[in-house]
C-alpha cells in the first residue's frame, strides 16, 4: 500500500498568544480531525469530499508536514511503509517534491508573485538534485522517472522546467517560462503548479481543490490533464473538493467527510449508485442535473458544520439531519460496514 492512515488525530490550541486564556488557565484543545483512516494504493485516486470545516486540508496537510507549530497529530501515517508523523524536518523536506507533492488550491496565492513561473518549475528540481554539469541541448528529452540523485546544471534544469510546462499542455512554454504568475490566466497558473507537483515524479499527488476557482471549462481541462498524467506517470492521487459531481470523474474511492471524520466511504460507482448517509444523498441532491426542474431552487442542506470546539453530542450531523431521532443524539455512531467495501457512519444505514 503506497499510503496507509490509521486513526489519524489532529487537534489544535483553542487560546491565542501564550497559550493560555483570559483566566490563565492552559486553553481547551479542538479536534480538526478524528480518528480519520484511509488507504491509497498505487496508481489509484481516492477522493476526500465535504463541506468547509470538515478537515479535508487539514488531513491534506498533515500528511504533507506543513500544519502549524501548535498542531497535535496522533495516530500513524506511513508513505511507502515510512512513518511521517515521527520523520524529522530534514526527513520530511526530501520527501516533499520528491515523493509527495501537492497542488494547492489557489496558485495566485501559492505561487511567488516576483518570480518567473519557469524558475520556480525549476528551483521545485533543484531542490532534490546537485546542482552540476553541463547543460543539455535546448529542448532536448523528456524528464527522466527519477531525478533524486541526478547532477544537473541550472541550465539543464530549466529546459526541465520548460518540458514540464508542454507536458502540462502550456502553449509556448519557452515564452510562459519567462512570465510572472500575474501573466497567466488562472487556467495557466494552475497548470504551473502542477508543472512543479510533477517535476520529480512523485508517487503521491495531493490535489487540495485544484479546480475550485476556475470556470466550468477550464476546469473540465484540468480534471482531463490530472486523469491523463495519473494514467501516464503512475501516480496516486488524493483528490480533495466539496464537489461530489468533480470527484466522482476522476476518483477510484470516495470518503465523505463531516465535522473532522469520514462519514461514509465507497467506491465511487458504489457511492453514487447506493449513498447510504443522509449527508451524502444531501451533497447529491445539491447537485443540478439535466432532469432537475429549472424552474425550482436547488435542495439544500439546512445549517452548517459545526466548529470543532461546538460538536454536538452523539452524532455529528444530527442538527442538520431529517432523519435525526432522540437515538441519534444519545451516542456518537460507530463506522460500520453495510455492503462489502462500502462503510457507513449512521444508526439509520
Amino acid at each position: 500500500m503506497l499510503l496507509e492512515i490509521k486513526n489519524l488525530s489532529v487537534e489544535f490550541s483553542a487560546g491565542r498568544g501564550d497559550g493560555r486564556g483570559a483566566t490563565g488557565q492552559k486553553p481547551a484543545r479542538q479536534m480538526a480531525v478524528r480518528d480519520l483512516s484511509l488507504t491509497l494504493g498505487a496508481g489509484e485516486t481516492h477522493a476526500l469530499v465535504g463541506e468547509s470545516g470538515s478537515g479535508k486540508s487539514v488531513t491534506s496537510l498533515a500528511i504533507m508536514g506543513l500544519l502549524p507549530p501548535q498542531a497535535r497529530v496522533s495516530g500513524s501515517i506511513q508513505l511507502e511503509g515510512r512513518e511521517l508523523t515521527t520523520a524529522n524536518a530534514r526527513e520530511m523536506q526530501q520527501l516533499r517534491g520528491q515523493r509527495m507533492a501537492m497542488i494547492f488550491q489557489e496558485p495566485m496565492t501559492a505561487l511567488n508573485p516576483v518570480m518567473r513561473v519557469g524558475d520556480q518549475v525549476a528551483e521545485a528540481l533543484l531542490a532534490h538534485a546537485h546542482a552540476t554539469g553541463p547543460a543539455p541541448a535546448a529542448g532536448s528529452a523528456a524528464l527522466p522517472v527519477s531525478i533524486s540523485s541526478t547532477r544537473i546544471s541550472r541550465a539543464e534544469a530549466k529546459n526541465r522546467a520548460i518540458e514540464a510546462l508542454r507536458e502540462v499542455a502550456i502553449p509556448e512554454p519557452e515564452i510562459r517560462a519567462r512570465h510572472y504568475p500575474h501573466q497567466l490566466s488562472g487556467g495557466q497558473r494552475q497548470r504551473v503548479m502542477i508543472a512543479m507537483a510533477i517535476i520529480n515524479r512523485p508517487a503521491l499527488l495531493i490535489a487540495d481543490e485544484p479546480t475550485t476557482a476556475l470556470d466550468v471549462t477550464v476546469q473540465a481541462q484540468i480534471l482531463e490533464l490530472l486523469a491523463e498524467l495519473r494514467k501516464r506517470l503512475g501516480l496516486a492521487m488524493l483528490f480533495i473538493s466539496h464537489d461530489l459531481a468533480v470527484v466522482g470523474r476522476v476518483s477510484d474511492r470516495i470518503s465523505v467527510m463531516y465535522a473532522g471524520e469520514i462519514v461514509e466511504s465507497a467506491t465511487a460507482r458504489d457511492l453514487f449508485a447506493a449513498p447510504a448517509h443522509p449527508y451524502t444523498r444531501g451533497l447529491m441532491n445539491s447537485i443540478p442535473t439535466l432532469r432537475t426542474p429549472r424552474d425550482l431552487p436547488l435542495q439544500a442542506i439546512e445549517g452548517s458544520v459545526p466548529s470543532p470546539g461546538e460538536l454536538p453530542p452523539g452524532c455529528s450531523f444530527a442538527p442538520r439531519c431529517p432523519l435525526a431521532t432522540v437515538e441519534c443524539m444519545a451516542a456518537e455512531p460507530a463506522l460500520r460496514e453495510v455492503a462489502p467495501g462500502h462503510w457507513v457512519r449512521c444508526i439509520k444505514s
